[in-house]
């Protein structure tokens, strides 16, 4: 008698079942890419960028002519495109991909009522959650890595590669510096969009409706997006999950000032702490049969 099964059968369980051995990680990625909303959302990432490099090339060339915006500079170079692209993004679009991959992964799985036979393989409960919770935050991961990386490449192939140009003040600085910058701009939109995701996953585990998670997910940034703008708030509004979103804009300035991005990931970080612990309390508790 092999030492697994011995095991097994000393923990009253099949011979050769290995709770570690379920689920694995490689099947669950594969069943998500095989979705079509996964297919789609991604397909939307690559495609808006080009989409955007259309609309400047049909609209009305201005110029720079001393304008400073983000959107009149979007056209200087890669650089300023890709910024441009991820500005306009991220409010939203990011944010409804973010949702969809990590407020759908559960509750899918629960309105066609494959949760419990997953459940019944048997998957323990706690490693069922931690894998499908690591395969959305990866997706959600890419998703947010390669709207700004496509952006970059249809910018330069459009624009042409030049130095950027720090909307409001109008100053030049290198590419080279500025593309390590870059690469913490990414970094930094990904941590802001734990807070959607965390949401997200605690939604989908307390509802068979995936709708409804992705739905109350976005909800939470359009609220806190409103409550952003209400000055009487005064310094509460710190702490609401969306106020720091657009830090990383002082991290392109000619001398960065990482101190809100610095605030930012810490709000976001505790948000996401607290909001998937509960996903995991509720999901032990949870009954998946009715």
């Amino acid at each position: 008698m092999s030492p697994l099964t011995q095991k097994s059968q000393d923990l009253g369980q099949a011979p050769g079942y290995a709770p570690g051995r379920t689920l694995p990680l490689r099947v669950e990625i594969l069943r998500q890419f095989k979705r079509r909303r996964t297919l789609v959302m991604f397909g939307l990432l690559l495609a808006l960028p080009w989409l955007l490099v259309v609309a400047f090339q049909l609209g009305p060339q201005r110029g720079d002519q001393g304008s400073l915006r983000l959107s009149d500079l979007a056209t200087q170079g890669g650089l300023n495109f890709a910024a441009f692209a991820l500005s306009v993004s991220a409010s939203f679009l990011l944010v409804v991909a973010v949702a969809l991959f990590c407020g759908d992964t559960v509750a899918s799985e629960a309105s066609w009522s494959s949760l419990r036979y997953l459940l019944a393989a048997p998957v323990p409960r706690s490693r069922l959650l931690r894998q499908k919770l690591i395969v959305a935050l990866g997706y959600s991961a890419a998703a947010v890595t390669v709207l700004p990386l496509m952006a970059l490449l249809a910018g330069t192939l459009a624009f042409g590669w030049h130095d950027i140009r720090v909307p409001g003040t109008g100053e030049l600085i290198p590419a080279a510096d500025v593309l390590p910058k870059f690469a913490v701009v990414i970094g930094y939109a990904l941590v802001s969009q734990l807070v959607v995701a965390s949401l997200a996953f605690l939604l989908s585990v307390g509802t068979d409706s995936p709708l409804g998670a992705v739905g109350g997910a976005v909800g939470l940034v359009i609220v806190s997006s409103i409550l952003q703008a209400v000055e009487a708030l005064g310094s509460l509004r710190e702490f609401l999950p969306t106020f720091w979103n657009a830090a990383w804009l002082d991290a392109l300035a000619p001398q960065p000032d990482y101190s809100g991005m610095i605030k930012g990931v810490a709000v976001s970080v505790t948000y996401s702490v607290i909001l998937i612990a509960l996903a995991f309390r509720r999901f032990r508790r949870k009954d998946v049969v009715s």
